[in-house]
């Protein structure tokens, strides 16, 4: 066939893709149904939408245009939420901030992102204020719900009308969002998100996770996080509702699943393991309508899945990184193929294949050559398509190595089975090399899940003189259980190699990100010290 001029796109027919374009339909199609709730207030789309214009009309104001980076440094409120419509919408990006960040690195964000201002609220804004006066960035504290003057209400009042959602989009690959990964060592990097990827993204996670008109989305896990992995933009699309909430607590959990119909919710595997063990669990009714939560981060353990299934929840493991827009592969096999609780769990500890947007997704040697799917042979992930970050900010060479070969590359070590499944074996940095032997991290912490006493296990490398390195244990017991590191040693031997085995056993709370990810680096800084005292 020929390619002739005249079947060239136009503007009838060739509309970049955009998350924008989802609340452009629904103020179209349903402005009535409820959008959002948030401390006993809600919403219309249309209410909503009047909030989505207060902020960009003040953001206007202020000189904000096409390019400009707009920071934000909020909880999960409204504004959070209209900060993902109202920013890009004037062709500016959308930087959202971790709120338990310190002013340093805050600082370091708004410098390097070349922040025109930084929105905060109460909860942020002494650490807000004093980066922004650190980078010479303006910022603009949130007023609350019947404040006085003095601060920036956007929640009510009057409002204009909204101009076009996509007037300001001459391009689906011009950035939505700048998001920083929490960097563990060093700066943070600036991973840039573009419009088509955020509207490819959001409609995958919709599919996969079966979001509908009459889903309720309880927001645990935080907008900041990946634009709260595109659900920001997924629920508007279905068309549901956003049930903000300020902070994780496994009381108000359940009080909103209660009081609301919640029907979605996603937030880390530690948040779960709290809701377990929480004295508010048994008030739960197993046998309300089920609850889907998406996870991922760690691999859930067969009590997690038993407890879950006992409070009526559907666990669903997702696998994705801040430079895929969050998930990328899904794991949710049917009920009938995984009737056992034990088998249930086992398949659910694989991160999956991909959604119908997500990247595609292989498994490659060390020479880049894709590696048998036999469920033994492990490789490193590696991803490609659609929904993958333009790059890092300001950081062409680690761009550059991030995509080398014509991949992305995860740094995630994994198998994949005969049905094409991945599973993660361990991150390349947390894998454990004892007298030459690998060992996985996850495979003794999985080993330490199945303790009764046990709530959480972290395991890391810590020095060892003769071997290299040796495991050490980080242990979180269960509220009023105990158990001894003889005790989990010995236990450990019945499922463990010999030399998997942890050499040391450290009893405390473990260091969490605001996502509520183990903060292994803080880990492996307490065992080298520890290794150091013993010496």
């Amino acid at each position: 066939m020929r390619n002739e001029p005249h079947l060239a796109p136009r503007a009838a027919n060739h509309r970049p893709l955009s998350p924008l374009d989802f609340l452009d339909r629904a103020l179209a199609v349903h402005p009535g149904r409820r959008a959002v709730i948030w401390r006993g207030q809600s919403w219309s789309y249309e209410g909503f939408g009047a909030i989505v214009a207060r902020m960009a009309a003040w953001l206007a104001e202020r000189g904000v245009g096409a390019g400009d980076v707009v920071s934000v440094m909020v909880p999960n409120r409204p504004e959070m939420l209209a900060a993902h419509y109202a920013v890009p919408l004037l062709g500016a990006v959308l930087n959202t901030i971790n709120t338990r960040l310190d002013a340093e690195v805050v600082a370091y964000i708004l410098g390097h992102s070349e922040s025109r201002l930084l929105l905060a609220d109460a909860t942020c804004a002494g650490v807000a204020q004093q980066a922004a006066s650190a980078a010479g960035v303006p910022a603009a504290i949130l007023a609350e719900p019947g404040e006085g003057a003095g601060k920036l209400d956007l929640l009510s009042g009057p409002a204009p009308a909204l101009p076009d959602m996509l007037a300001r989009l001459s391009d689906e690959w011009q950035p939505i969002c700048l998001n920083y990964t929490s960097g563990t060592t060093g700066h943070p990097k600036g991973v840039v998100y573009h419009h088509r990827g955020a509207y490819l993204n959001a409609l995958g996670n919709l599919t996969a996770l079966g979001f509908t008109r009459e889903t309720v989305y309880l927001w645990t896990l935080p907008m900041f996080h990946c634009n709260g992995w595109c659900h920001t933009w997924a629920v508007t699309a279905a068309g549901g509702t956003h049930l903000c909430l300020d902070r994780v607590e496994p009381a108000e959990i359940f009080a909103r699943i209660a009081a609301h119909g919640v029907t979605h919710m996603a937030c880390a595997p530690v948040v779960l393991y709290m809701l377990l063990n929480h004295p508010e669990r048994p008030a739960r009714d197993p046998s309300a309508p089920r609850v889907t939560v998406a996870s991922g981060g760690a691999a859930p353990s067969p009590a997690l899945i038993a407890g879950l299934e006992e409070m009526g929840f559907e666990f669903v493991h997702l696998y994705g990184l801040t430079e895929s827009f969050g998930p990328a592969t899904i794991c949710a096999p049917d009920a009938a193929e995984v009737p056992e609780t034990e088998i249930k769990a086992a398949r659910l500890a694989r991160q999956g294949s991909r959604h119908v947007t997500g990247s595609r997704v292989a498994v490659l040697d060390a020479s880049g050559a894709a590696l048998p799917a036999d469920g033994v042979s492990v490789g490193e992930i590696v991803l490609t398509g659609n929904t993958l970050m333009a790059g890092y900010y300001r950081d062409p060479e680690a761009t550059e190595a991030a995509f080398a070969g014509g991949v992305f590359h995860t740094g995630d070590l994994a198998t994949r089975h005969p049905n094409g499944e991945i599973e993660i074996r361990d991150r390349a940095k947390d894998i454990i090399i004892s007298g030459g032997e690998n060992i996985s991290s996850l495979e003794v912490e999985n080993a330490l899940h199945r303790h009764p006493a046990v709530l959480l296990a972290a395991v890391v490398a810590m020095p060892h003189p003769k071997w290299g390195e040796a495991p050490c244990a980080f242990i979180e017991l269960k509220p009023g259980a105990a158990a001894t590191a003889e005790e989990l040693q010995l236990f450990c031997r019945d499922h463990l190699a010999h030399y998997k085995v942890p050499r040391r056993f450290l009893f405390r709370e473990l260091p969490r990100t605001a996502t509520g990810k183990i903060q292994k680096f803080v880990l492996r800084g307490i065992a080298r010290d520890a290794a150091d005292g013993e010496a």
